[in-house]
């Protein structure tokens, strides 16, 4: 028999008719900002995303005296950041930089909620991990009516482990926002990387030769569209999904240089890899 997070609500004696499920992830957060990033790294900085809200979501939002917060992970994960009781709401008093991009939020405009954390589940904070259900834009729900399955209580918070260089895949808009172990790793590798463009399907093979391994050539990517390269530049901006074709080998040297190939030219990762390794890299290069 499934665990069900009311029966956690049971246990900690709150009654589920009393709890309003909130889960925060938002697509207009810039990079790093995201609810998760700010709940994990600057805790004040999500008190305020998460006391803040239209007018038009007050009787929703008030109408039960608690409210058991989740956020969506970078694993695509829904987990349990802490219960809160509403002290007040009233209208925001002063115009507020949103705390996921600097948007100046109109005084006027918004509702801001006074709340507390209560202690009566801080003991499962960033622990347990729900199946929030199909309905990912329904971000406010009714406890009473949505008895959510837990998937895992871990004895403590932990991010998921690095699943290894050559089955890493990522957009890169989600590079900022890796479990620190993965950055770490992936600062600390070099070797020949594969982009893949969301709208076209062309591929873009390069290496990735400098300071900062993987990690730093794909920041730039995010942070410019281009990373330098005069192809992408003249292309439109895209999310491009990246992976590890081969690592380098620590004193292996090795020349920056990239290719763009049509999406029909292989199917497979190691046809792509083994299709640009025989056109000779080294004889055509291009700052990668």
């Amino acid at each position: 028999m499934p665990l069900l997070f009311n029966s956690l609500l049971h246990q900690a004696e709150i009654a589920p008719e009393d709890v309003r499920l909130l889960r925060h992830q938002d697509n207009r957060a810039t990079k790093g900002r995201t609810p998760y990033a700010l709940w994990r790294n600057d805790r004040s900085a999500f008190d305020l995303y998460q006391s803040i809200h239209s007018p038009g979501n007050r009787q929703v939002l008030s109408s039960r005296p608690l409210w058991a917060s989740f956020v969506g992970t970078p694993a695509r994960e829904t987990l349990f950041v802490g219960l809160y009781q509403i002290r007040s709401v009233g209208p925001m008093q002063v115009d507020t930089p949103e705390p996921i991009n600097d948007r100046i939020l109109k005084a006027e405009e918004h509702d801001l909620y006074e709340l507390e954390p209560d202690e009566r589940l801080s003991d499962l904070v960033g622990k347990v991990v729900i199946e929030w259900g199909r309905g990912a834009r329904s971000w406010a729900q009714r406890a009473d009516r949505q008895n959510k399955d837990v998937l895992e209580v871990r004895t403590d918070f932990k991010e998921p482990a690095f699943p290894g260089h050559l089955a890493f895949v990522k957009q890169l808009s989600e590079i900022d926002v890796l479990p620190e172990s993965w950055k770490v790793a992936l600062g600390a590798a070099k070797g020949v990387y594969l982009l893949t463009c969301p709208k076209t399907h062309e591929v873009y093979v390069g290496s990735a030769t400098g300071a900062g391994g993987f990690l730093n050539r794909w920041q730039e990517y995010a942070r410019t569209g281009h990373g330098g390269n005069v192809r992408p530049k003249a292309r439109d901006p895209a999310d491009y999904q990246v992976c590890i074709l081969q690592v380098a080998a620590p004193m292996q040297a090795t020349t920056r240089s990239s290719v763009w190939r049509p999406s029909g030219s292989s199917s497979s990762r190691a046809e792509r890899w083994a299709s640009t390794r025989t056109s000779d890299l080294a004889k055509s290069p291009m700052p990668g």
